[in-house]
């Protein structure tokens, strides 16, 4: 069982109150939620439980979403557990906790990991063990102990061009430094180039873009998010098992008791809303790209970035400008935003069943610096059920290597492309755990893949909020915008959760409370000295 949340200073965001159960409005409303991951599963809970009628469509034979777990087979015919890739489930993603919850109350299939540690091309290593869970302290004593980090270098540092990090809020620091990218704002703060790329970059890489072309403010966030502005610690947990297992079929059962329908296989193609002094009228119908259609009184579209776009360009008739939210205008500017949304560069997951064990003192997560294409190695059997049950019987491992922002160059096909990191991510996996350079390859998994959110430079002001011009149509997912403190999974997680609330408001229906790190700086008069050098 993991932890319950512990920072006192965590805040509460309180819903609007209403009605408990749609039952008491005389007919039920009817909700269709186009994307069955994180954002669309937390909002089909949240109506759910108020007791909307829910339909999921989601066009993956599998939930999840870009967390979603399936099983394949190895060429020997063994069934094994796939998916995109490790996720760490740090203690302060309240809001994704909060659902998982639903189908594990007492989260026991998650376990946490005692260390991640990173190390660069010279073969320097910084851990996150031990570390205080205060802030600042946290932060202060990673860097001192870190071998790329002196003492001396904290003179070194820009206090003044510093001053966001301390004195981050939302949407304030997006305000502030949104313009810059990651890279040039972490060069401002004089950090020494070798702590920049062992600690800022892996950490940037999170979001499958490299320093040079993510907001700074993203960046920043981050940095409140995980080191000054909460004290739950630097430590994660992982799933015990592959991600349909432990996190998804549970959630799909308590939702089914709730009455909501899945509809697995399924892609959306478009979204009409009949006339609202028609027949039927207000009400959307949402079209199946198999030729069938859903009806229902509000959408949530939760999906990825690209199929977001799709939809609404294929939709032109969503929305009557005449009567769209703040205007015909508003209506124009909201579609130009979401055509105008970005992907992340490409990445790689590869994943390999190796015929003998890796060294009994590597850790299960490693994270990589200046190791180009590898940003990570997981060891999966020290953690997951399925990974460790084979490593047992065949005497082997289960590693996965991951490379971030990997676009071809111009001219070079994926396959080629692919291939060619697929060997240069196992060499260096044969230079980081010596031992493997001599297994053979049972089996070997690739992921291949291009949909997750750009948070590019000047993006923030133009990014699509949960609320849109049309009455009854939301969207929920981790590139979408929420004012609060929260970023990847947690971000997926809470879109959807405020999608189900703004829905929830306009039948006159009680909300869902959401949870975050503080909105602001935490740390007093170092806040208020770095709000004064932002302001001057």
């Amino acid at each position: 069982m993991t932890a319950r949340p512990t920072d006192p200073r965590r805040v509460r965001h309180e819903p609007a109150g209403g009605l408990g159960d749609a039952g008491q409005l005389g007919r039920r409303p009817r909700a269709v939620v186009v994307g069955g991951g994180i954002a669309g599963l937390a909002a089909a809970t949240g109506l759910a439980e108020r007791g909307v009628v829910v339909e999921v469509l989601e066009r993956e034979p599998y939930l999840g979403g870009r967390v979603g777990g399936w099983s394949e087979t190895l060429p020997d015919g063994t069934p094994v557990s796939m998916s995109r890739g490790f996720h760490a489930f740090f203690r302060q993603y309240y809001n994704l906790r909060a659902l998982l919850r639903r189908g594990d109350p007492g989260l026991e299939r998650l376990v946490p990991l005692e260390d991640y540690p990173l190390v660069d091309a010279q073969g320097r290593r910084d851990t996150f063990r031990g570390l205080p869970r205060t802030p600042p302290w946290n932060a202060v004593l990673f860097a001192l102990r870190s071998p790329t980090f002196r003492p001396s270098d904290l003179l070194r540092l820009d206090a003044r061009a510093a001053a966001p990090l301390a004195a981050v809020s939302v949407p304030g620091i997006y305000e502030a430094i949104d313009h810059l990218d990651a890279q040039t704002f972490v060069e401002s703060i004089n950090f020494p180039p070798a702590a920049r790329h062992l600690a800022f970059e892996v950490f940037s890489r999170s979001f499958f873009a490299p320093p040079s072309t993510m907001s700074a403010a993203e960046l920043a966030t981050m940095f409140h998010i995980y080191f000054l502005g909460s004290s739950e610690g630097l430590m994660f947990d992982v799933p015990d098992a592959g991600f349909d297992t432990a996190l998804w079929e549970p959630l799909r059962h308590y939702l089914t008791t709730r009455g909501v329908t899945f509809r697995t296989g399924v892609a959306v193609s478009s979204v009409e809303r009949s006339p609202v002094d028609g027949v039927g009228s207000g009400r959307f119908h949402v079209n199946h790209r198999d030729g069938g259609g859903s009806e229902a009184d509000a959408v949530v579209l939760a999906t990825d970035v690209r199929g977001l776009r799709d939809i609404v360009a294929a939709s032109p008739g969503l929305g009557d400008p005449a009567s769209a939210v703040d205007g015909p205008d508003a209506l124009a500017r909201w579609r130009d935003d979401v055509a105008a949304l970005g992907s992340a560069p490409p990445f790689l997951v590869q994943r390999l069943w190796l015929d003998r064990p890796v060294d009994a003192t590597r850790p299960p997560f490693l994270g990589t610096g200046g190791l180009d294409p590898l940003d990570n190695v997981s060891v999966l059997d020290r953690y997951e059920r399925d990974a460790a049950g084979w490593a047992a019987r065949h005497g082997g491992s289960v590693v996965e290597l991951h490379a971030y922002s990997a676009a071809p160059p111009p001219g070079v096909d994926d396959d080629t492309w692919t291939a060619d990191l697929r060997r240069r991510s196992v060499a260096r996996l044969h230079e980081l755990y010596p031992e493997t350079a001599g297994a053979g390859v049972v089996g070997e998994l690739v992921q291949w893949r291009a949909d997750c959110p750009m948070f590019g430079v000047g993006d923030f002001a133009r990014r699509p909020t949960v609320a849109t011009p049309v009455d009854g149509l939301v969207l929920a997912g981790d590139g979408i915008r929420i004012d609060l403190p929260v970023a990847l999974m947690e971000r997926a997680a809470s879109t959807g959760w405020q999608a189900a609330n703004r829905l929830l408001a306009g039948w006159g229906l009680a909300g869902h409370p959401l949870e975050t790190v503080p909105t602001s700086g935490r740390l007093g008069p170092l806040r208020r000295a770095a709000e004064y050098a932002m302001r001057t």
